[in-house]
């Protein structure tokens, strides 16, 4: 069985955007992995406000550099960790760009690579997420720690971050390719955009790990839609 760890923000953990969290079947990990299927095993480390490698002076321990040491000595051995973060760096005060966002993930990455999991334990492999972009109408929610920089700042991510996994042979997925914010919290993602993150991602790690599966003819037919988007670029 293939372990894959998800590391992320709030809407990793599935913040329902109406409140509090959509169903484990609802949200992104879970549907990947049920397209994944029994040879899969999904690890859920999602929370909210969590970031790269800040602090947060309203919300406190949300440093994803802090734990992620913990969890991923806790949770070997892992084969895939997917870093799905960088929504919250963008926040005002951080205020950091695109560039410092792109090298806080490498950073996450390179602590992946060269974390000591003890004799006998794989180093994973690491998929990066981009981010889906902040809502334009941010200033309007009950985020109060977000502007409209910090929309401009996740529409620039992609790019930077598509650079810097090619650079380090690392995979990638542009979440903001197939999804986006609810209109009502301009934030968190609603079940259709968790449906199509979760199923461009089943489709780039089936891909990666040359696993073929074969669905019914019924499947395939709703799929239609899916198939004409052209999946973010990932590097094996």
């Amino acid at each position: 069985m293939r372990r894959i760890l998800c590391y992320g923000d709030s809407n990793t953990f599935g913040t329902n955007p109406s409140g509090g969290r959509w169903q484990y079947d609802q949200r992104w990990t879970g549907i990947l992995s049920s397209l994944l299927g029994p040879d899969f095993q999904i690890i859920e480390e999602g929370l909210g406000g969590r970031t790269t490698v800040f602090d947060d002076p309203l919300e406190l321990h949300r440093s994803g550099r802090e734990f992620l040491p913990v969890a991923l000595h806790s949770h070997r051995p892992l084969d895939l960790v997917i870093l799905s973060l960088g929504t919250n760096d963008c926040k005002k005060f951080i205020n950091a760009d695109e560039k410092i966002i792109t090298k806080a993930l490498q950073q996450l990455a390179s602590l992946i690579k060269t974390h000591p999991y003890g004799e006998g334990y794989p180093i994973p492999q690491v998929l990066v997420v981009s981010p889906i972009h902040i809502g334009d109408e941010i200033e309007q929610s009950p985020f109060v720690s977000f502007n409209s920089n910090s929309v401009l700042t996740s529409k620039s991510l992609a790019t930077a971050i598509r650079g810097m996994a090619e650079e380090n042979d690392l995979l990638y997925f542009d979440a903001s390719s197939v999804a986006g914010p609810s209109s009502i919290d301009q934030l968190h993602m609603d079940r259709e955009s968790h449906q199509a993150v979760g199923e461009g991602l089943a489709s780039l790690i089936l891909s990666y790990f040359n696993v073929q599966t074969e669905e019914p003819q019924e499947k395939k037919e709703e799929r239609t839609v899916i198939r004409a988007i052209k999946f973010p670029f990932f590097k094996r």
